[in-house]
């Protein structure tokens, strides 16, 4: 069993930075682990994902160059590094524990969700 809490989110403007935490309790060793995001009225959707050794990251289109997904696993944290953020960003952002290493842009392929961090960004 894994429980995720993620902290980090918060009120800024646009072209700002921020960088989300995940601090999982609970073994992530050789599980792939991602970042999802939901807007209001949207469905959550994929924003990026790194292998369990972290070798291998993705990242959805719109955030590609801005945001970098990384995990410290001396201290079973995972990141997520937010640079330029465009009122599109806003939402809640979720981290999320992997069953498989490999990366993957699916939600079925994670298993262990966290309640999710508000980020909200002005324009």
């Amino acid at each position: 069993q894994v429980q995720l809490v993620e902290s980090g989110g918060g009120l800024v403007q646009a072209g700002s930075s921020l960088t989300l935490s995940c601090v999982a309790s609970g073994s992530t060793s050789g599980k792939a682990m991602a970042w999802f995001r939901q807007a209001p009225g949207k469905e959550r959707e994929f924003v990026a994902t790194i292998s369990w050794r972290g070798r291998a990251t993705g990242y959805e289109d719109s955030v590609n160059g801005r945001f970098t997904i990384s995990r410290d696993s001396a201290r079973n944290t995972l990141y997520l590094q937010m640079n330029t953020l465009k009122p599109e960003d806003t939402g809640f952002y979720y981290c999320a524990v992997g069953r498989y290493s490999a990366t993957s842009s699916i939600e079925t392929d994670y298993n262990y969700w966290g309640q999710g961090t508000q980020v909200t960004v002005s324009s």
